[in-house]
């Protein structure tokens, strides 16, 4: 095969890859705005197309505005937003690891966040932002502390994610213990935390997750090139001039912070970052990382999921992070039987 054919046949290779992944970036908007139509006119206060539409513009009766603009909309916008995050760390997680199983739920890093805000709840008695900010700081001490035990002349993904599964476990524990000792009314207020919920993001706290998912998602488009080369295997992606730990620290790193972000806001919205990667690189049919159509894909899932869990859950309004978890749970199960079955 001449050098003129092999670059004909890459060029169109890159062409039909490009073109399935805007279908499918595409597809996946189009959810968005459906969910967040229904989300618009559904719900105790039913209202029309025209009702929404002008609620939405800031006009017609104010009840109708009141209920879109400080209600409906901004935990749209919070789905949206939260989901972008989870995706998006995520695909970096998985890529970078080279490892399907590597979730901040299932290495600890949503724990770590979930611990830090029961216990500012609890024992400090923080609330709002100051509390959003205890959250965040707890995922990235987990993070510290996995990274510390896991590196050994290098960042190792099998370790990463068997130190990070440990203290997955270690959080779990603390919180059952903290949540045991606590009384009965203080339990029911941490609740979000160990669920996962989107209802109450909202003003000043859903404007500092949006800005801080923006300047980290930028970041990403920036370490996006390493993604591919990293793919491949350490030494190929020395080959192709790209410093391996630098790259793969720097990655996780920006993961970490996503979903420190995010869990800060919402609490552990269970397999978000699990489910839509694999989601997207099978849609996408692509080996690398997908992460534009992660991120679309985390913000699609999460806002159907809280439509169904407001709406469709047998007909009681539960945390977004019930619905997410009865959907992750048994692809979790999936996904470890088939590579069971696959290293055989």
């Amino acid at each position: 095969m001449s050098a003129a054919v092999t670059v004909r046949t890459v060029a169109e290779l890159r062409t039909v890859r490009r073109r399935r992944q805007t279908l499918v970036v595409s597809g996946m908007v189009l959810v968005v705005l459906g969910a967040g139509t229904v989300a618009l006119l559904i719900g105790a206060a039913g209202l029309t197309p025209g009702q929404a539409i002008a609620g939405v513009l800031g006009l017609g009766d104010k009840g109708d505005v009141f209920v879109i603009q400080k209600l409906r909309l901004p935990r749209i916008e919070a789905a949206v937003v939260i989901g972008v995050a989870f995706g998006l760390a995520g695909a970096l997680f998985q890529s970078t690891l080279r490892n399907p199983l590597a979730s901040p739920d299932i290495l600890g890093i949503s724990t770590g966040a979930s611990l830090g805000a029961v216990l500012g709840v609890l024992a400090l008695g923080l609330s709002g932002v100051a509390l959003s900010g205890i959250a965040f700081a707890g995922a990235a001490l987990v993070a510290l502390a996995i990274w510390l035990l896991a590196w050994r002349r290098g960042l190792h993904s099998i370790r990463f994610v068997l130190v990070g599964v440990g203290f997955a476990y270690l959080g779990s524990s603390l919180i059952a213990w903290t949540l045991a000792r606590a009384q009965e009314h203080e339990a029911a207020a941490v609740l979000t935390w160990t669920v996962g919920s989107i209802s109450d993001v909202r003003g000043e706290q859903l404007t500092l997750v949006a800005v801080g998912t923006l300047v980290l998602s930028l970041a990403v488009a920036v370490v996006s090139r390493t993604q591919g080369p990293l793919a491949l295997g350490d030494d190929n992606a020395r080959a192709l001039g790209v410093h391996v730990d630098a790259a793969r620290v720097g990655t996780l790193l920006l993961a970490v912070a996503l979903v420190a972000l995010a869990t800060s806001a919402s609490g552990p919205i269970a397999f978000v970052a699990l489910v839509a990667p694999a989601i997207a690189r099978r849609l996408v049919n692509d080996g690398g990382a997908a992460l534009v159509a992660s991120a679309v894909t985390g913000a699609a899932l999460t806002l159907v999921a809280d439509v169904v869990a407001q709406h469709g859950l047998l007909g009681v309004a539960a945390p977004v992070g019930v619905v997410t978890g009865l959907v992750g749970a048994p692809y979790l199960l999936w996904l470890l039987a088939t590579n069971e079955k696959r290293s055989r």
